[in-house]
């Protein structure tokens, strides 16, 4: 798994590469959250693009920093899930606490608009 970690603005962007399950969780929540530590930013998006498996610790992965943006009073969006990790994110109930969307300019509306924007 590979996290790549840049900016637009104020929001951070995590985009993601390869598998997210039990193998490669403890590395991304170690550098996603290490990164908001030593930031000031709040919002954050993840990008699935690259994502090509997911399974329950990657549940537990999104839901940890959705948790962690909630406390900063900021705002979390995944983007570009691919069908399969669309459906893991409907099963677990993810998509209904965490907006998504399907391409990035559209999730930075989001945050720099409404932060209670409906889900898409």
């Amino acid at each position: 798994m590979k996290v790549k970690i840049s900016y637009k603005g104020t929001i951070l962007i995590a985009s993601l590469e390869g598998e997210l399950d039990h193998h490669s969780a403890q590395y991304v929540r170690q550098k996603i959250d290490s990164e908001l530590m030593k930031s000031s930013n709040r919002d954050m998006i993840l990008d699935f693009s690259k994502v090509s498996f997911m399974d329950s610790s990657g549940i537990g992965v999104v839901i940890g920093r959705y948790k962690n943006i909630q406390k900063l009073s900021g705002k979390l969006i995944i983007i570009n899930l691919n069908n399969q990790v669309r459906r893991i994110f409907e099963m677990s109930g993810l998509l209904k606490i965490i907006p998504v969307y399907d391409n990035l300019e559209d999730a930075i509306k989001n945050v720099k608009g409404n932060k209670n924007a409906a889900y898409k």
